[in-house]
C-alpha cells in the first residue's frame, strides 16, 4: 500500500500541492472549549445523568461521556466545558452541542457560547527510522532529546507554533495547532529535515543488536 492510500484510508489521492511529502497527518484528538453561560450544580448533574461521574475530592468537574461522536467532556460549576476525543473539528462541535443539550434537559439554562478549538493532535508515519541524536544536535535551538526520560525527540517549531514528538521509528505526533492547516504546514516543514536524518537501515539494524 502506498503512502497516499495509507494516510487517506485508500479513499482519495493526496493533493500534492498541499501535501508535497505525499503524507497527510491523521487527526487523532481535538480539544475544544465552550461556555454554557450559566452556573451548574455538579452534584445534581452527576446524580441525574447516566453517563456522568463526579468525584470532587479528585477533580472539580463532572466527567461525562457520549458514544457518538466518541468523546469526553469536563463540565465545571462555572459553566465552562472542555470536550476531548473527537477526530475532527465538526465532530468536536457536534459533541459539545450534545453535551449542552444534555445539561439543558437536566433543567439548566445552558447556552452555547464561544465555542473554540484549543488544540489539535495529529500523527503520521514517515516509514523510515530517524537519527534523533543528529537531529537534536543540528537543531539544538528547537529540540530537546533525553532518551532516558522520554523516547521521543521534542521539537518546538516557531512557525507555525507546533510541538512535534519525533520517534526513532519514524512515527510523528504533532500537537498545539488551533486549525488543521497548522498541523499540515508543520509536518511539511519538518519532512525535509527528517529525510536528512534518515537512518541507514543497515546501520540501524547493527545498532539495534548492539543495544541488546
Amino acid at each position: 500500500m502506498d503512502a497516499n492510500q495509507d494516510t487517506m484510508g485508500g479513499s482519495q489521492p493526496v493533493d500534492l500541492s498541499k501535501h508535497p511529502s505525499g503524507i497527510v497527518p491523521t487527526l487523532q484528538n481535538i480539544v475544544s472549549t465552550v461556555n454554557l453561560d450559566c452556573k451548574l450544580d455538579l452534584k445534581a448533574i452527576a446524580l441525574q445523568a447516566r453517563n456522568a461521574e463526579y468525584n470532587p475530592k479528585r477533580f472539580a468537574a463532572v466527567i461525562m461521556r457520549i458514544r457518538e461522536p466518541k468523546t469526553t467532556a469536563l463540565i465545571f460549576a462555572s459553566g465552562k466545558m472542555v470536550c476531548t476525543g473527537a477526530k475532527s473539528e465538526e465532530q468536536s462541535r457536534l459533541a459539545a452541542r450534545k453535551y449542552a443539550r444534555i445539561i439543558q434537559k437536566l433543567g439548566f439554562a445552558a447556552k452555547f457560547k464561544d465555542f473554540k478549538i484549543q488544540n489539535i493532535v495529529g500523527s503520521c508515519d514517515v516509514k523510515f527510522p530517524i537519527r534523533l541524536e543528529g537531529l537534536a544536535y543540528s537543531h539544538g535551538a528547537f529540540s530537546s532529546y533525553e532518551p532516558e526520560l522520554f523516547p521521543g525527540l521534542i521539537y518546538r517549531m516557531k512557525q507555525p507554533k507546533i510541538v512535534l514528538l519525533i520517534f526513532v521509528s519514524g512515527k510523528i505526533v504533532l500537537t498545539g495547532a488551533k486549525v488543521r492547516e497548522e498541523t499540515y504546514t508543520a509536518f511539511e516543514n519538518i519532512y525535509p529535515v527528517l529525510t536528512e536524518f534518515r537512518k541507514n537501515q543497515q546501520w540501524y539494524g547493527d545498532s539495534f543488536f548492539q543495544s541488546l
